[in-house]
């Protein structure tokens, strides 16, 4: 960095991802506000400048050994490598300037007098972590999974033991099928559906209510799908359709003697299929040889399943937001609730890159056969099917708040 560029990082001012700060600060100061950076995207500590971007300068020799073996070392953890470098102005004044990148182990502490406190960054101040943005910090972080956490108000008879009973049957051939309430908790337990609660009692967990639940949305209001047709560009009062969907992510089959199987009670995914058909599809004047209208698919009807399948599985469940389908006249926008996880980006997942924020949901997406064996869908389903059915690229748009994928209509 020159001088020209810090000057100019100095004129914009403090924000998300730059702190000012003099050179007499205290150790547990400065790792307060690396711990902020790092849970959030990363950024710039320039030490030596006032809070209103008047250039003080850094006065201690020893500062570089000081931040790097105090401060990082010892106030932040788990540990992070810094770039450390000193710019001398034109009247000889020194400015240290210390980045990094956004944590890949999130979340980050900051140890100080035998705690660990953990911080965020809210636009240019940094603030304890709430009990909500803690817990998204150590989903990021891969430390926990949400879809593990449990569901208060719900209790076994919460969950569709007929639907558990046939994917136990006939999509894993389990031999052995729990026949009491006391083998079924067992069962549930073992699986993830289910967990004890601090006072013994025997509750759902997000995954088992998602996957199986009677009225999931009666206990997780976000376990929904909303889905809005408009018949416009843009966002209009008037829709054609505005509706939330509830109910299990799987289907329930029978299998036949030859062991076909057949969908006999649709699940959540199947449901929306079945509703957005008559949007994202145009029928034909003429007739086929069958005298059946011809029906054509303004997007790859693949690629679609493929996005709300992933929406399902990476979305974030500590935000208590549906996922959300929107159909314009010249596009379907798919929002999914929460962060990329991780140091996941939209360059990595286009790459083909693997990070599933919900591995439990996912493996027994796996079992249904709705997820593909490799989990690679985006590189090898969305992507190619836009571009030779619908010659045009998927848009991928990610905030800390949602994943937008947009798909442009056929022309």
């Amino acid at each position: 960095m020159n001088k020209l560029e810090l000057l100019g990082i100095i004129a914009n001012g403090e924000n998300s991802g730059v702190e000012f700060i003099q050179d007499d600060i205290r150790p547990e100061q400065l790792g307060k506000e690396v711990v902020a950076l790092a849970n959030h995207q990363g950024g710039m500590i320039l030490i030596g400048v006032e809070d209103d971007g008047a250039i003080s300068g850094i006065n201690r020799e020893d500062l570089e050994p000081w931040v790097i073996d105090t401060v990082f070392a010892r106030y932040v953890h788990p540990m992070i490598l810094p770039f450390y470098e000193t710019i001398r102005m034109d009247d000889g004044k020194r400015v240290a300037v210390i980045s990094f990148p956004e944590g890949t182990s999130k979340p980050y502490v900051l140890r100080h007098n035998g705690r660990e406190e953990i911080y965020i960054r809210a636009g240019s101040t940094s603030r304890l972590a709430t009990r909500e943005q803690q817990a998204r910090l150590f989903a990021a972080g891969g430390i926990l999974h949400p879809e593990l956490l449990p569901v208060p108000g719900t209790s076994l008879q919460s969950l569709d033991l007929v639907r558990i009973r046939e994917y136990l049957s006939i999509i894993i051939r389990d031999p052995e099928i729990p026949d009491n309430e006391e083998a079924w908790i067992q069962r549930l337990l073992g699986f993830g559906l289910l967990t004890r609660a601090a006072d013994e009692r025997i509750i759902c967990t997000i995954a088992g209510l998602v996957l199986f639940g009677i009225s999931p949305r009666k206990f997780l209001p976000q376990a929904g799908l909303r889905v809005i047709v408009y018949d416009s560009d843009d966002k209009t009062y008037h829709t054609l359709l505005d509706t939330v969907l509830d109910g299990p992510l799987t289907g329930r089959y029978l299998i036949d003697t030859n062991g076909t199987r057949t969908l006999v009670d649709a699940g959540l995914i199947e449901r929306f299929s079945e509703i957005i058909s008559p949007f994202i599809t145009l029928e034909q004047s003429s007739l086929s040889d069958g005298f059946q209208r011809v029906k054509t698919w303004l997007y790859p009807r693949d690629a679609i399943r493929e996005i709300i399948i992933n929406a399902f599985y990476h979305r974030d469940w500590t935000r208590s937001v549906d996922i959300e389908v929107s159909r314009y006249a010249d596009r379907v926008e798919f929002i999914s609730p929460g962060s990329l996880p991780n140091s996941m980006t939209v360059e990595k997942m286009i790459a083909g890159q693997r990070s599933p924020r919900n591995p439990l949901i996912v493996e027994m997406l796996r079992d249904y056969g709705y997820v593909e064996s490799r989990g690679m869908g985006v590189r090898t389903k969305i992507i190619p099917l836009m571009r030779s059915e619908n010659l045009t690229d998927p848009v991928f748009d990610a905030t800390e708040d949602y994943l937008r994928i947009v798909l442009l209509r056929k022309k």
